[in-house]
């Protein structure tokens, strides 16, 4: 049984995308190259200052375009979904087949919507989940980077595209080394998604009432209100399971943005100007956009990095690289997001010794 159109999304999705900017075909080659070129540079920077090794073989960054980041992203979900999509087809009272049809043709087209407004907007990810592969020869993850994305961040902030290109490399990569060099972490972070899902509400009353309430949230939002989408949709059972992937992707994303500032300074000449031109757009755009991030909680996934960045400075400067990196060890050793807000608890459970003061 199909829950979502995918090949209508990915039609949507191309369909909709905004045109990248506009470069001739040598300024495409030759920022794919450096890219290619930076992302193994910058993989090996980070290994370096977060002492995070593995046996996996470095392999090369994808380069993607939009349709092609929006084709991605499809493949991945119905790694995600598939679990929810058994668990449907399973059912001893399944959806009649009219309402199957209609309804996987709507979210085809809601998801390829969405992954349009994204496309635009990412400029790189480390994607965790990938169709299996049959040989057992390529890597389970993969880091791809959005070229057209990545050329219209630096000439829109003006900066030096060399320098920019390196420091979104060092953040990517640093996903990179996270789940290659902690082999526990992405099933950790793949049975906490499926759990999640198997715990929806599946009949169709709950369904129609958080579909209400969504439609609350939205009006809402539009008036300048607070809330997001998935705050609204979600079972009770899934909010204790939202919370602890909330916390570990708050502890890479914000680890991502704390060696990429950590690791710049050193080579990357003008990080300072990046840095702070980078935070004033991630704050604006239109009034449209900054509705459309706060609905689909892209604004939550901002106050991620910021929190999760300053959980790891603050534990890195009292207990150092090796104390910090104990936080890998199991799934037991990851913080909540308690202690992500209160460093000194993790430390204290942890470490096992006081906490010293700020």
């Amino acid at each position: 049984m199909q829950v979502i159109d995918w090949d209508l999304a990915v039609t949507t999705g191309t369909r909709l995308v905004r045109p990248g900017p506009q470069v001739s075909r040598e300024e495409a080659r030759q920022a794919v190259t450096e890219l290619r070129t930076l992302s193994r540079e910058a993989e090996g920077h980070v290994r370096e200052f977060t002492k995070i090794h593995t046996e996996t073989a470095p392999q090369p960054a994808t380069i993607v375009d939009r349709p092609g980041w929006i084709r991605a992203n499809v493949e991945g979900f119905r790694v995600v979904l598939e679990p929810l999509t058994q668990r449907v087809g399973n059912s001893p009272n399944p959806p009649p087949a009219i309402v199957t049809a209609v309804g996987s043709r709507i979210t085809g087209v809601e998801v390829g919507a969405v992954l349009a407004f994204l496309a635009s907007r990412v400029l790189g990810q480390y994607e965790l989940f990938l169709p299996p592969d049959p040989t057992g020869q390529e890597p389970a993850g993969r880091l791809t980077l959005v070229a057209p994305n990545i050329v219209h961040a630096e000439r829109e902030m003006g900066v030096d595209p060399h320098d920019f290109r390196l420091w979104v490399c060092l953040h990517e990569e640093t996903h990179r080394v996270q789940f290659t060099g902690v082999p526990w972490l992405r099933e950790y972070v793949r049975s906490q998604m499926t759990e999640f899902l198997l715990a929806s509400d599946l009949d169709l009353p709950t369904l129609l009432e958080r579909l209400r309430g969504a439609a609350d949230t939205v009006a809402e939002v539009v008036r300048g209100g607070e809330g997001n989408l998935i705050d609204v949709i979600q079972s009770p059972a899934q909010k204790a399971i939202l919370d602890r992937l909330t916390a570990v992707m708050t502890l890479v994303e914000g680890h991502g943005d704390y060696v990429m500032d950590a690791v710049g300074p050193s080579v990357v000449p003008s990080v300072a100007e990046i840095r702070g031109k980078f935070a004033h757009r991630r704050e604006g755009g239109s009034r449209l956009d900054r509705t459309v991030r706060r609905l689909l909680g892209i604004e939550v996934k901002m106050k991620q990095y910021a929190e999760g960045s300053a959980f790891v400075r603050t534990v890195v400067g009292r207990v150092g690289m090796d104390g910090f990196n104990k936080i890998w060890t199991s799934a037991e050793t990851l913080p909540t997001t308690q202690e992500i807000a209160d460093p000194g608890l993790w430390i204290d459970r942890v470490i096992g010794t006081p906490a010293l003061p700020a």
